[in-house]
């Protein structure tokens, strides 16, 4: 697990930064409804547009959490697809990765 202290700073980095920006728009998102029929109209527009975004946000929250979890269990860096080991480069460039190069492709 230590090879992967590195890895997983940056995990729990980017899980805190995830998480509270998720936050902002769920706080965002639960916000009235201006009185205003055409500000109702801009305002749906613009919610539609942060759920998109906090879609994204979300899977990428629920892929890092995964893949802390994982590390704890000694099966990061092992590929889902053949249990061959994920090349570090890979994990480097893209630490959610679950399977090596020749299966994702």
């Amino acid at each position: 697990m230590d090879q992967f202290k590195k890895i997983r700073t940056q995990l729990e980095n980017r899980l805190a930064d995830l998480l509270e920006r998720a936050e902002v728009i769920e706080d965002d998102l639960r916000h009235p409804l201006d009185a205003d029929s055409s500000e109702q109209a801009v305002d749906l527009a613009d919610d539609e547009a942060l759920e998109g975004v906090d879609e994204v946000l979300r899977k990428e929250i629920s892929q890092i959490r995964m893949a802390l979890q994982r590390i704890e269990n000694g099966t990061y860096g092992t590929c889902v697809t053949c249990g061959k080991d994920i090349a570090k480069a890979r994990l480097e460039a893209r630490p959610i990765a679950t399977r090596c190069i020749d299966c994702a492709a």
